[in-house]
């Protein structure tokens, strides 16, 4: 499940997965040998075009409405650092450790392709951060999506220049004693480079990344928690019966259904209970199978572009081979440069806002299934108010049933999309994407869903000390109420639950949840 050798870019087979390892565990990054060839190649290219003296966009122009303007050779170099000085202007919270590492990897995956024009030496330079823990202190607003996340990754670029700031071994330290400390050289930029370096999504790119694996951990845990919920509410599993669902072959509606049925096999609970006189059970539990496979189709779709996305070339404009490339193409006989508009984050940003509707979903369902346990009104006689030892002089776990549903009201105003529209540089850049706030809400979903589940779990541990003695769970509840149990206590009295809640929601969102479910059922859910 988790990436632990070194991660080799090579500008083709980055994924979520090799993102989260170097962004959060720092597993080490190397470059792919024909990927250094790549570079070097598309390089060459750029030097034959400036050795042309033709006027080429983001070689020897000015930016933006700017483009109209051929800047003299001897003052390129200058460009390319006045282009990063300039565009560092972003605002807001700064980046995570995490999410800073991801950028810094995202970019460096985009640039070995070879398209961009930028050297050896600087692509080795942001390798180095990464493997030496340099990170540089990058201000979360100022992107648009469109030219691609200019401003952070900006920020992340004057530290290549030894400006800027950057967190080393815990200490923060001006750009060039943060590359002393870690015994890297700053670079000089040569044209093209700043901005090969900053016109691109990979801010977007890399949060999504981690951000899809969170989700998708709640999905699984919220399978987890609704097949336990089914459990100690005497619900049926007869809405898993494959045949359901294959008269309505939604792939994701299966897989969940395949999951509930895999976590609840052989339950002494599930089989006391299978001839009673109940015939339906409410939709949060009877249309789990639909709930949650719409949601993981959502969290498909966006993987999909993820995946795409990480492995793309996505500045402006691109370096090819003459031969290969369109005959409108500016450059050389050796060299075509293409402008085009591959920065645009519109691919992802319309999934990401989808997919943070898609999670909003999972929460709701969640605290539905979580009222059912404590409601007294329409909770099982042998459930007391609130699962509470002795209901009246103690709440117990009336509140976080509260939590859940604040939660879940964040989510839906996180739901409304990110994308809109504001035109910038005069008019030249007229559409943009918003991409970075269509990643920023997702991510911030992933998060409370997966405290909106973790609610879930520790209320169905708590409806579970409520059964008979003699009924048992299945062996993939039993994996989940154990895990539970592990970090939260039955509760027989009243007693603050914030820490334990938070200790829940953290062994979804670090996927202890699927690993206890996989270790007791043999195989992982799907």
């Amino acid at each position: 499940m988790y990436v632990t050798e070194a991660v080799v870019v090579d500008g083709q087979t980055l994924t979520p997965e090799g993102v989260e390892a170097v962004a959060r565990r720092d597993v080490p990054v190397e470059i792919a040998e024909d990927a250094r060839e790549d570079v070097r190649r598309s390089r060459e290219r750029v030097e034959d075009v400036l050795d042309s003296g033709e006027a080429v966009y983001g070689v020897n122009t000015g930016f933006g409405q700017l483009v109209d303007q051929q800047i003299s050779r001897e003052d390129l170099e200058a460009l390319q650092t006045n282009l990063i000085r300039s565009h560092a202007a972003g605002q807001g919270r700064e980046l995570e450790r995490e999410e800073v590492r991801a950028l810094v990897l995202t970019r460096l995956n985009a640039l070995v392709k070879g398209y961009s024009g930028i050297r050896e030496t600087v692509v080795d330079l942001l390798r180095d951060l990464l493997n030496e823990g340099v990170h540089p202190v990058v201000r979360s607003r100022g992107s648009l999506g469109a030219s691609g996340d200019l401003a952070p990754l900006a920020h992340m670029s004057l530290v290549l220049l030894g400006e800027g700031a950057a967190d080393v071994g815990g200490e923060r330290l001006p750009g060039d004693e943060a590359l002393s400390r870690a015994g890297l050289e700053p670079v000089t930029l040569v044209p093209k480079e700043g901005l090969a370096l900053i016109n691109g999504t990979q801010l977007t790119t890399g949060m999504a990344a981690l951000a899809l694996l969170d989700g998708e951990r709640a999905l699984r845990a919220a399978d987890a928690a609704g097949a336990l919920t089914t459990e100690v509410t005497m619900s049926t599993t007869a809405n898993c019966d494959p045949s359901i669902h294959r008269v309505r072959p939604h792939d994701g509606q299966a897989a969940s259904a395949r999951n509930v049925n895999a976590l609840t096999e052989d339950s002494g609970i599930v089989e006391s209970h299978r001839n009673c006189d109940r015939v339906q059970d409410a939709y949060s539990i009877r249309c789990l199978p639909q709930v949650h496979g719409a949601v993981r189709d959502a969290l498909t779709h966006l993987r999909e572009a993820v995946e795409t996305e990480l492995n793309s070339a996505t500045d402006n404009p691109l370096v090819f081979d003459a031969e290969s490339a369109d005959p409108r193409a500016s450059g050389t006989e050796n060299a075509a440069v293409l402008s085009g508009g591959n920065f645009h984050g519109e691919p992802l940003a319309l999934r990401l806002d989808y997919a943070t509707s898609a999670l909003t979903e999972l929460a709701a369902i969640s605290e539905r299934r979580t009222d059912r346990m404590l409601n007294p009104n329409i909770q099982e006689e042998y459930l007391p108010p609130f699962l509470a030892p002795e209901s009246g002089l103690h709440s117990g776990l009336m509140i976080p049933q509260y939590t859940a549903a604040s939660l879940v009201n964040d989510l839906r105003s996180l739901g409304t999309p990110a994308t809109d529209n504001t035109p910038v540089s005069g008019g030249q850049e007229d559409h943009v994407s918003m991409s970075a706030g269509s990643a920023y809400g997702f991510r911030e979903a992933a998060a409370k869903t997966a405290s909106v589940v973790g609610v879930e779990l520790l209320c169905g541990a708590q409806a579970s000390e409520f059964l008979d003695d003699d009924l048992d769970h299945a062996a993939g509840t039993r994996a989940v109420y154990d895990l539970v149990r592990d970090v939260s206590p039955p509760v027989e009295q009243d007693r603050s639950l914030s820490a334990e809640m938070d200790a829940i929601a953290d062994l979804v969102r670090e996927g202890l949840v699927d690993e206890a479910v996989e270790h007791a059922l043999g195989k992982p859910l799907e």
